[in-house]
């Protein structure tokens, strides 16, 4: 059999009436568990059980790559129905952890045993540290070497100098008859404050935002653990939860959560306006979809007041690997009418967004250059 036939014949199943290698009858068994023949799917035959789906489990990782293994078991909670099974440890234990397991471990944790909780706090704190593993250093150095060159100034006290780099923007002045710089330009850094900038981050907790939230909470906890920022972390839907002093823990963040429910942007805009004690040295992020179930004309009117406090604003659409959203484009529309931008952003793009942001760069301009997804 060609490796074009032995693909097809795993594509179609048994519809397809050629045979398989005996190599792959097993992994064609892990595909027909879980898609069912017709509509160019294959019919599932997990079931409900705890010991087949866990066997099925275990094949899969035999058969396929990390990623592919993740995709099939999210096709597998959302297909068959197995959020019942979520709810036992043993299959929390045999599951591969992801950034949508954790979504949907946050969705059911209102309903989950105290003994499931356990083990669900040691999967969600699996895939902290990962993320925290592949984002926290990108996103420390990028930032800090934004705010480094953001509290540079030309008109430093003697002692404020830094003479590294003012004698390197003077050499042009070299005197060689004196051998010594006239050090026409001086640079330095301006007094050390609390913190050179304010970051809020307004994150909406509806259900279609899952991954966002997990993402938003892991750099939140990044954010915080920068002594240059002052950082804030709120969560809403028709509700207002303040997270910021849970941000050294984003386990502890993320348990805080509570995914699902209805969506008040206008009034979660209205508790941060309160929390901004700087505007034009303040970031805010809005993470939501712009889906509004509260006052539209509120909300636009709030966003307006920040934007022309000094506040740099910015909507992502969505903060996840995917970065395309589905999101509501007449209130996009009715932000970049404001000067607010709206695009969706993936993880690894997000530590560069920040330091624009903190850098006052033109938001819309920097979107469009890097290929985001723009309203």
């Amino acid at each position: 059999m060609s490796d074009r036939d032995r693909r097809w014949r795993l594509l179609l199943g048994e519809a397809s009436q050629l045979d398989l290698p005996g190599q792959d009858v097993g992994l064609d068994r892990c595909l027909a568990a879980l898609y069912e023949p017709g509509d160019k799917k294959r019919r599932g035959g997990l079931g409900g059980s705890f010991p087949s789906v866990a066997r099925w489990l275990g094949d899969i990782r035999d058969y396929f790559p990390t990623s592919v293994v993740q995709l099939m078991q999210k096709d597998a909670i959302d297909k068959l129905g197995l959020q019942q099974l979520l709810l036992e440890p043993e299959f929390l234990q045999a599951v591969e952890p992801d950034v949508h397991l954790v979504s949907t471990l946050l969705g059911l944790s209102r309903v989950m045993p105290q003994k499931t909780k356990a083990t669900a706090r040691i999967v969600i704190n699996k895939v902290v540290q990962q993320l925290l593993q592949r984002l926290a250093n990108q996103t420390r150095s990028t930032i800090s070497g934004s705010l480094r060159r953001s509290s540079r100034t030309r008109r430093p006290r003697h002692q404020d100098i830094d003479w590294n780099q003012t004698i390197r923007a003077n050499l042009k002045h070299y005197q060689p008859e004196h051998r010594t710089v006239i050090a026409e330009t001086r640079i330095g850094r301006s007094r050390s404050r609390s913190s050179l900038a304010e970051v809020v981050l307004c994150v909406d907790q509806s259900g279609s935002m899952a991954p966002s939230v997990v993402y938003s909470s892991i750099f939140a906890a990044v954010l915080a653990s920068l002594p240059a920022l002052s950082t804030k972390l709120v969560v809403f839907d028709t509700a207002i939860v303040d997270l910021s002093q849970l941000l050294s823990d984003p386990v502890e963040v993320l348990f805080g959560t509570q995914l699902g429910g209805g969506t008040d942007i206008a009034q979660a805009v209205g508790y941060c306006q309160a929390l901004i004690t700087r505007p034009s040295q303040t970031v805010f992020v809005l993470v939501s979809d712009l889906c509004e179930g509260g006052d539209r004309q509120v909300m636009l009117a709030r966003l307006a007041q920040l934007s022309a406090a000094g506040v740099t604003c910015v909507a992502l659409l969505a903060l996840s690997d995917e970065g395309a959203p589905i999101y509501d484009h007449d209130n996009a529309a009715a932000l970049a009418a404001l000067s607010i931008p709206s695009f969706g952003c993936t993880p690894d793009r997000f530590p560069d967004l920040m330091a624009a942001a903190l850098g006052r760069e033109d938001l819309a301009m920097w979107a469009a250059r890097h290929g985001m997804v723009t309203a």
